[in-house]
């Protein structure tokens, strides 16, 4: 299966750089729904066969257009949506907190899943959701799968499950609004990451320096 992972468009909160993680969340901005506006575009060259998205707001508004175009229903599910930020809710992304929730979030991709965001969940919680929905996406026989989803949990899942991205490039390679990672497999056989936001992705190391990881939640 060919699967696209892209990140919503900007909200509010993304402008304010604020851990805002909790359903339903904000919708977009005006810059977001031109974002939005501009994927059917940006992907027209796939052919995407089934459209999934989280129960967050920010993630429904982005795939409208694209469903539109395309006559495809979206497919919500729970467990595409962003790492919860428990305690951390609504604290500036860049503060000690902030670097706090991407720190655990990326000890979880290196294996240390039983860490727990503070009044948050636990990795091995946030990895099984996400990795349902692939499976559950796998199984449907589709060729091609667009999920939209979330930043951090982007990142966290391609550097747990994609075989050629390590830690190192998830932290140091933030997803832009609307940003896609292209990847193909299946739960069976593995993940290869193909490209991210448009760049071929290198073999896990040669992915160039590391980085102190970037809070992008939501």
């Amino acid at each position: 299966m060919r699967l696209l992972l892209v990140r919503h468009g900007e909200t509010p909160s993304n402008v304010d750089h604020l851990l805002d993680t909790a359903v339903p969340g904000p919708a977009l901005t005006p810059l977001g729904e031109a974002q939005a506006a501009a994927l059917p575009e940006a992907l027209a060259g796939e052919d995407i066969e089934a459209l999934y998205v989280s129960t967050l707001l920010r993630t429904q508004l982005t795939a409208a257009p694209l469903a539109a175009a395309r006559g495809l229903d979206t497919i919500v599910r729970d467990g595409i949506r962003e790492v919860s930020a428990g305690d951390l809710e609504m604290l500036p992304g860049e503060s000690p907190e902030g670097q706090e929730y991407m720190r655990t979030v990326f000890a979880w991709a290196a294996g240390d899943t039983a860490l727990r965001v503070p009044g948050g969940e636990s990795g091995a919680e946030a990895l099984a959701r996400y990795d349902a929905v692939t499976a559950e996406a796998a199984a449907s026989g589709a060729g091609t799968v667009a999920m939209v989803s979330h930043g951090a949990a982007i990142r966290l899942w391609v550097a747990a499950r994609a075989g050629n991205v390590d830690v190192a490039f998830a932290a140091a390679h933030p997803l832009s609004n609307t940003g896609v990672v292209v990847l193909e497999g299946s739960p069976a056989d593995g993940w290869k990451a193909l490209s991210w936001e448009g760049a071929t992705v290198e073999p896990a190391g040669e992915a160039g320096p590391t980085g102190e990881p970037v809070a992008t939640a939501g």
